[in-house]
């Protein structure tokens, strides 16, 4: 079991001054953070969901942040007012834009039936079902239920009766995940897993739990500074040739985190993400607010470098693989009613992207049974959307924490564009 304790997330950005009781508040943990996105030329603001300080020494932190105000690149793009903060209406990208900005909607609409993704998270939502419920009627997917078949609830254990205390911050993490499945793959079932606490101990429990009960697609959104038993649990929790694992990068910036360092899942990085003239329709950059906030990357100081990836600046495994949008400002509609007011939140943090990427997986087909699907994307560069501007800190080897023509460290090989880069 780890013992090491995930630096707290303390996020926030200046926009023209600060004053000295707003740099109160973050220090109280209670500070926001301020963008302001080129794309949309206002303030959003946002802050670190409650799981993304871990509660106890030894668990990880989630990796999502919930917008508290401004108007996001969603509502700019459409010329809606209401402040990102109203609850009562979505203020972020919906199912038809993340399709359109990586080329799957055809895809969404023909593919991934039969298949499941599960979702890994610490603690209970006990409004998950009824949460995915809302936001799946509001853009009208089908209804994925525990009495159709297309939904269900486990613990760590696999027991439908005997779930994890509930968890007002691992909830919201929870609902952006399931909403993110359902977003991209609405033909999918989803199984969610909730583990006892957010140990790598017990989360590595779920993920293994999740493939014994057949999930070919496991989306993790949660991470913790490296370690040396590290490579101990690439062996326990994540060595599942034929499965799909897919890891958030991190949002504190440049540095590596785990389990996104693992040799054996698909690290996932992060963008901003917004609508373009440009042929695609869309444009991203690298996500960054500040020095310490924006999707991580790095060269892991432990685990050993998978056979497919070939940069020559990193000996070990280098974080990421691919990406997706992550951005607050430019983030993703979720539904949530636990412990908050219910109704619509915009969410960002690589806890959006790496979901995103399970279900591209998941509309790309079964991997084989002896593959590492990691490695698709490294076949098929050409499949995805380089991302060549933005960078997420200081570095001393560029490509680490830059964004650059081919292959670079926050952002991969790029973002889908398409299934292609994510078959055999």
């Amino acid at each position: 079991m780890r013992t090491d304790f995930p630096h707290i997330r303390l996020r926030w950005h200046r926009v023209g001054s600060a004053t000295a009781v707003t740099a109160a508040l973050v220090l109280a943990g209670f500070g926001t953070a301020v963008h302001a996105d080129a794309t949309t030329s206002s303030k959003v603001t946002w802050a670190a969901t409650p799981c993304a300080t871990p509660k106890k020494t030894g668990e990880l932190a989630c990796n999502s942040l919930r917008v508290t105000g401004g108007t996001t690149a969603f509502q700019k793009a459409r010329g809606i007012t209401p402040k990102a903060a109203d609850a009562a209406t979505p203020s972020g990208y919906g199912p038809s834009d993340l399709q359109s900005a990586y080329g799957l909607t055809a895809a969404a609409a023909a593919n991934g039936s039969g298949e499941t993704i599960a979702i890994v998270d610490a603690y209970n939502d006990p409004n998950a079902e009824a949460d995915l419920a809302k936001y799946r009627s509001y853009y009208g997917l089908p209804a994925c239920t525990t009495a159709n078949g297309c939904f269900k609830k486990v613990s760590q254990t696999g027991s439908t009766t005997s779930l994890p205390s509930s968890d007002a911050g691992w909830s919201e993490e929870i609902s952006l995940d399931l909403d993110m499945v359902s977003a991209i793959a609405p033909n999918a079932k989803i199984l969610l897993v909730e583990a006892r606490s957010a140990t790598m101990a017990n989360l590595g429990k779920a993920v293994n739990e999740a493939v014994t009960l057949g999930a070919k697609f496991v989306s993790n959104s949660y991470g913790g500074s490296e370690s040396s038993s590290d490579t101990s649990y690439d062996s326990s929790y994540f060595n599942h040739p034929g499965v799909a694992i897919t890891v958030s990068a991190g949002d504190e910036g440049y540095g590596a985190e785990y389990p996104a360092a693992s040799k054996y899942v698909t690290s996932v990085g992060g963008t901003a993400l917004s609508t373009s003239s440009n042929s695609r329709g869309w444009t991203e950059t690298v996500w960054k607010t500040s020095s310490t906030e924006g999707t991580g990357s790095g060269c892991s100081s432990y685990d050993a470098k998978p056979s497919w990836q070939t940069d020559t600046g990193c000996t070990k495994r280098m974080i990421s693989d691919v990406s997706a949008v992550a951005d607050p400002a430019t983030g993703v509609s979720v539904y949530d009613s636990y412990g908050v007011t219910a109704g619509w939140y915009t969410f960002g943090g690589t806890s959006a992207s790496s979901p995103i990427i399970a279900a591209v997986y998941a509309l790309a087909g079964t991997p084989g049974s002896s593959d590492y699907p990691a490695q698709y994307p490294y076949k098929h560069t050409s499949s995805l959307n380089d991302v060549t501007s933005g960078n997420n800190g200081s570095c001393s080897t560029s490509y680490f924490c830059t964004a650059t023509s081919g292959y670079d460290g926050p952002t991969g090989w790029g973002t889908p564009n398409g299934v292609s880069a994510f078959t055999g």
